[in-house]
């Protein structure tokens, strides 16, 4: 396709400052504090150059791969990546998702890091393909939630996007969320609704409720987003029934693939499900040295 450069992080919603920033600390973490891959710099010549592929080792979404050329770039400017497939497509085993080339040094230096950003966010897209499948044709979105790698939300909530799910809010700054402890610390879910919208009235506002009586204390104090905690799918659709237009509803808790089609049936809006980024295994995908690159 073409190379990868830093104006695809823009392009994918990503702030390259913080990317960089990201990258730095892991390499940081395989260089230590003299910056030097030992075995890379006593097998392989100084000037050495290569070019290798990034390869699938397993069917999965891709994501991540301008973050991944990052870490290449900065481990040797030198290196150029051009990625064959584009975030957000299904790829299956065995699949070339990218040529790298570069002098060698660089490219075995970055290798892991690349591939640890690449088969983490590929992995995170992943799963949230497969709950987005799971709930095809009903017209609910699928949202992630605050359960992210400490430092690797905003890349993790990018690869939910690039499996096509609903980023919800990225952290406390941005959206009021009125949850169930909060609730106890006001005196009730109507109060404290009260409380944020006065401090905060410019903000949206959601409000976590449990039983049929709370969805309705909340909109009527003027909720229009209920996180529907823990319900039943029975439960849901009493709420649903009762609040009718007024709020847009999100089942969450409990939840798992095999009844995200129940749980999307009962007229909720969304399903939020932290497993997107907590649980999901990564998509396993390797770099192989095929040869010396002969463009230099």
């Amino acid at each position: 396709m073409k190379p990868t450069t830093v104006d695809d992080l823009v392009a994918c919603g990503l702030d390259p400052t913080e990317v960089v920033r990201t990258v730095r600390a892991a390499l940081a973490e395989d260089l230590g504090p003299d910056g030097v891959d030992v075995t890379s710099q006593a097998t392989v010549p100084a000037d050495q150059r290569d070019v290798a592929e990034l390869v699938a080792r397993g069917d999965g979404v891709l994501a991540g791969m301008a973050v991944a050329a990052v870490a290449f770039e900065f481990a040797d400017a030198g290196i150029e990546v051009v990625t064959k497939v584009a975030d957000g497509a299904r790829v299956a085993r065995g699949e070339v998702l990218a040529t790298v080339s570069g002098p060698t040094r660089g490219l075995l230096t970055a290798e892991r890091t690349a591939l640890n950003l690449l088969c983490r966010l590929s992995g995170v897209a992943t799963a949230t393909r497969a709950w987005v499948d799971a709930v095809a044709g009903t017209g609910v979105r699928v949202l992630d939630t605050r359960k992210t790698t400490p430092g690797l939300r905003a890349l993790e909530k990018y690869a939910v996007r690039a499996g096509s799910g609903v980023n919800k809010r990225m952290g406390l700054y941005d959206t009021a969320m009125v949850k169930d402890n909060h609730a106890r610390a006001a005196g009730g879910v109507a109060p404290a609704f009260a409380r944020v919208q006065a401090t905060y009235p410019y903000l949206p506002i959601q409000v976590e409720v449990a039983d049929v009586a709370e969805a309705r204390a909340a909109v009527d104090a003027g909720a229009t987003f209920l996180l529907c905690d823990n319900m039943s799918p029975q439960l849901l659709r009493q709420v649903v029934a009762e609040i009718g237009d007024r709020a847009e509803l999100e089942a969450t808790g409990n939840l798992t693939l095999a009844t995200a089609a129940e749980f999307a049936a009962t007229g909720v809006d969304y399903l939020s499900v932290g497993a997107l980024t907590h649980s999901a295994p990564i998509l396993d995908i390797a770099m192989d040295l095929c040869g010396p690159d002969m463009g230099r």
